[in-house]
């Protein structure tokens, strides 16, 4: 059959495909985003773990499954493709240990056990559940390439994936709060059940299953239509020397270095302020209903941005609502730290405006990554999909390895004591609102920076790639005709 009657079998690109796609990141999320925001509060409140203990973990895990991206990138772009397509597989095939792991990460049967095999249980768990979530990750992440070549397609897909990990969020951020956390006698924000609880393990139960299926009907309802280049049948020596071309590829476009720096400062800004919000709401304004309700309007302003992105990325491109976002995040940071408010009103409005700002840019920062794969193809006639998303997820891990490095040293800083029922000190409520604050402003000024003056990528030359790709593809399916 002609590769003209093959195109003409599968059945355009739709909604269908977003909706996918949007379950896919539904189900990461349902993981990532409870670890991210509940899973130190676990070990610091209810298992009695240090910050700086945990932080130093968070930092050694995230650098360990940076690497292990970078390897699952390149065993997943020479893994052959199946006839169902190749990265859903692979993410399928994978769906059922990560959200093994996932649930596991949170077991007390160790409570009552010595120091040293609660951390143990701690790194093996957490540490194992990274790996396997890159193995699912990646393939995932590798999809939008392969869905659909089209740049407004991607955006769209890109859109969807925010809109599902928003989905995850908003059940977490606005749910968990009021389940984990009750009030003592004082009016005090302490963890339901105290030490040694089982809330966390049921929680975390309901989110992996939660995820599985996710997973499943992102794999029944996206549909690869690019396809995939076949390395599998490379020598040995082919295959070193194509490992070292695509890496130092990846890592010599100015458009790559721009992505990881921009990602690496989103991440550090983003995770450390979800980390630090448990303690901050619930320890320093003394509400987990306030957290939740701040969740619930983060979330909604999210989905009331989604119908807006595309028509804006194609007006402006992705790039300026990057940069827009990244003021946005830092001049409100900026702004709670300067004035040191008690007002809880004040830092919610403020707080919730800084998320419209990364919402902005994290709505279609998916995009821009096959973008950047797109700009890779054109000017170094080398695709690589998988690879090129490995080495971009290594940068993300890198910003979480910071920020859960920065989050646990954090708390260590300013004397925070561990236990599900312990009143934290003014002085360290001072200094927990001031990290929570200043950091992310930080953070948010280096993300504008890079965005700036580095990441090249504005919408003429996005353009100008996708016409250049297309015409490219056309040839291609000529001359097989």
């Amino acid at each position: 059959m002609s590769a003209a009657s093959n195109a003409k079998a599968v059945k355009p690109f739709g909604m269908k495909d977003k909706i996918g796609y949007m379950f896919g990141d539904w189900g990461n999320d349902f993981m990532f985003i409870f670890a991210s925001s509940f899973l130190m509060v676990f070990y610091t409140k209810v298992m009695g773990i240090s910050g700086a203990v945990v932080g130093t973990l968070f930092l050694i895990a995230r650098i360990i499954d940076a690497f292990a991206d970078v390897t699952v990138g390149v065993v997943v772009d020479k893994a052959k493709t199946h006839p169902n397509g190749k990265y859903r597989v692979i993410m399928m095939r994978m769906a059922a240990p990560v959200t093994i792991f996932s649930f596991l990460m949170y077991q007390t049967f160790a409570i009552n056990s010595s120091m040293g095999v609660k951390i143990a249980y701690m790194y093996v768990t957490y540490i194992v559940w990274g790996i396997l979530y890159s193995c699912v990750n990646i393939p995932y992440g590798s999809m939008a390439s392969v869905i659909s070549p089209e740049p407004e397609h991607r955006t769209s897909l890109s859109t969807f994936r925010t809109v599902g990990a928003t989905c995850a969020s908003l059940i977490i951020g606005v749910v968990a709060p009021l389940i984990i956390y009750t009030k003592d006698e004082a009016g005090n924000q302490i963890i339901r059940g105290g030490e040694g609880t089982h809330i966390f393990m049921w929680v975390s139960l309901i989110f992996a299953v939660g995820s599985f299926l996710c997973y499943f009907v992102c794999y029944k309802m996206s549909t690869e239509r690019v396809k995939a280049e076949d390395h599998s049948g490379a020598s040995a020596a082919e295959e070193r020397k194509s490992i070292g071309h695509m890496l130092s590829s990846a890592f010599s476009s100015r458009a790559m270095a721009g992505i990881i720096g921009a990602a690496i400062a989103l991440l550090m800004a983003m995770l450390f302020m979800q980390q630090m919000a448990n303690y901050l709401f619930t320890d320093y304004f003394k509400s987990s209903a306030l957290l939740s309700t701040v969740n619930l309007i983060c979330s909604v302003l999210t989905f009331a941005i989604a119908p807006f992105a595309q028509p804006l990325a194609k007006k402006v491109g992705h790039k300026v609502m990057g940069v827009t976002g990244s003021i946005i995040g830092c001049a409100c940071m900026f702004i709670l730290y300067v004035i040191h408010t008690t007002n809880a009103v004040l830092f919610s409005a403020l707080y919730i405006l800084t998320f419209l700002g990364i919402g902005l840019f994290n709505i279609v920062i998916w995009a821009m990554i096959t973008e950047v794969i797109d700009d890779i193809e054109v000017h170094k006639g080398v695709r690589e999909d998988a690879t090129c998303y490995s080495v971009y997820s290594f940068a993300r891990k890198l910003g979480q390895a910071f920020a859960g490095w920065f989050s646990g040293a954090a708390l260590g800083w300013i004397g925070y004591k561990e236990g599900a029922a312990v009143v934290q000190s003014q002085e360290t409520l001072d200094g927990l609102y001031m990290y929570v604050t200043l950091l992310p402003a930080i953070f948010f000024g280096v993300m504008l920076l890079i965005l700036i003056f580095i990441y090249p990528l504005n919408k003429k030359r996005v353009d100008s790639n996708a016409a250049a790709l297309k015409a490219k593809r056309e040839a291609k399916a000529a001359a097989e005709a």
